[in-house]
């Protein structure tokens, strides 16, 4: 799987160990930046171009995710989230992992590196990874509301204001 990676400066050393742990795992990893430490860096343009990157060969056909850290992770995900098609989902434990892709059919998380280890990250990672979207009509339906509203601002039969 191709996976595109993301961070800021507080991720950087982080990012660099869960890229070799997922090149060791077999992955092809893109990484969108930043390649050194800048302590005023601006993540939005390295999540950004994860996310796009990640939506791009998803939408070639190409299996891919991505990942985007900072040091909560909240901003990253907000960047990742203003890509269209993309779905971005706040990782801090297993069953997030695991509901952001069953639930949401999430193809970027983000991860706070000061809140959790690398080893921990790497577990959250491995399962994103393996789990599949569970096709269930309710969280279809609801995945397909989001896309509606993203492309033209409405939900057909349901009220927004």
């Amino acid at each position: 799987m191709r996976i595109h990676i993301a961070t800021d400066h507080a991720g950087l050393e982080f990012s660099d160990d869960l890229q070799h742990h997922l090149r060791q795992a077999g992955h092809e990893v893109v990484n969108h930046g930043p390649k050194i430490y800048d302590a005023v860096d601006d993540y939005p343009s390295f999540c950004i171009s994860a996310a796009h990157g990640t939506v791009v060969d998803q939408d070639a056909g190409i299996e891919a995710l991505g990942i985007v850290f900072g040091g909560s992770g909240n901003g990253e995900q907000i960047a990742a989230n203003k890509v269209v098609g993309v779905r971005a989902a706040l990782v801090w434990n297993v069953s997030t992992a695991l509901l952001a892709r069953q639930h949401n059919d999430a193809n970027v998380i983000a991860i706070g590196a000061r809140q959790h280890s690398v080893e921990e990250a790497k577990l959250f990672i491995d399962t994103f990874i393996g789990e599949p979207f569970s096709g269930e009509e309710r969280h279809a339906r609801r995945i397909a509301q989001l896309a509606e509203y993203e492309a033209t601002g409405v939900i057909t039969g349901q009220k927004v204001n």
